[in-house]
């Protein structure tokens, strides 16, 4: 059977988009790494977040931060030299720039364009806390940004559209992952991500079958550089327009959705 790679979107996907449980999620992804399948978590949130998530899963394996700014590797996942450098402990290949850079640009942005928004920078854990419904903890780590920077202000399409504009001239860009915006490097990407990480699984494994999961427009890079793209639901029962990418769409919301999937992936006679 040929090997395959997992990598998945985290909020309305692994876990569910209002409380940020996995419970629905949790006993299959036991089965995965059971059969030691690389299971890739790809997200907006940070490396303290991912990591926290990590560990209450059991997962060791590789992982995408911040809408693909980075990726964060366990020593000795690769036995062979690639470009990296180290942070923390780990091996990190970097896409994407620095937070203290984007949040600087900001404020330039908003000075020469009167546009008014607030990021998690500007907030403190317990206002984090009250917009995004996590406890302070959680929200604390949401904030140790340090490759993007969260917009939590509701933006018109006229101030999205001007803001864009304004960030692209500073070599920026600007994405919504469904609650919020992600402003990040123009070269942060989570389908670049996914490709050099799957490039570097290949030369490990030789021939594998990439599987991708996610819910939100952000996820629209990830799905196009997999072999099987999955859009799950969003609450209400509905996806995300995403006309331009061939996906299989679920018709189950969220975690739900994403359990049927790698279920089914799991055991070729459900395909």
């Amino acid at each position: 059977m040929t090997p395959l790679l997992i990598f998945t979107d985290i909020d309305g996907t692994l876990i569910d988009f209002a409380t940020y449980s996995f419970a629905e999620t949790a006993r299959t992804v036991k089965v995965v790494l059971a059969r030691h399948i690389p299971l890739i978590l790809c997200s907006s949130k940070t490396r303290t977040e991912q990591d926290s998530l990590r560990q209450a899963l059991a997962i060791s394996d590789p992982f995408i931060v911040e809408n693909g700014s980075a990726i964060f590797i366990p020593p000795d996942t690769f036995p062979f030299p690639f470009a990296h450098r180290w942070v923390a402990g780990w091996q990190v290949i970097e896409l994407g720039v620095a937070a203290a850079t984007i949040q600087a640009a900001l404020t330039t942005v908003r000075q020469e364009t009167g546009l008014v928004f607030q990021g998690y920078a500007d907030l403190s854990p317990a206002e984090v806390a009250h917009k995004t419904g996590l406890d302070r903890i959680a929200a604390a780590q949401a904030q140790q940004r340090e490759y993007s920077e969260t917009i939590v202000t509701p933006l018109s399409t006229e101030a999205l559209t001007r803001l864009e504009a304004a960030l692209a001239q500073r070599g920026l860009s600007i994405v919504s992952g469904g609650k919020f915006y992600t402003v990040m490097g123009a070269g942060s990407d989570k389908g670049r991500a996914v490709a050099h990480l799957t490039a570097l699984y290949r030369q490990k494994l030789g021939h594998i079958v990439t599987i991708g999961l996610g819910d939100s427009a952000n996820d629209r890079p990830l799905l196009s550089a997999v072999d099987r793209p999955y859009l799950v639901q969003k609450p209400g029962g509905v996806w995300q327009a995403m006309e331009d990418v061939d996906v299989e769409r679920v018709a189950a919301v969220g975690p739900r959705g994403w359990r049927l999937v790698v279920e089914r992936e799991l055991d070729p006679t459900r395909r």
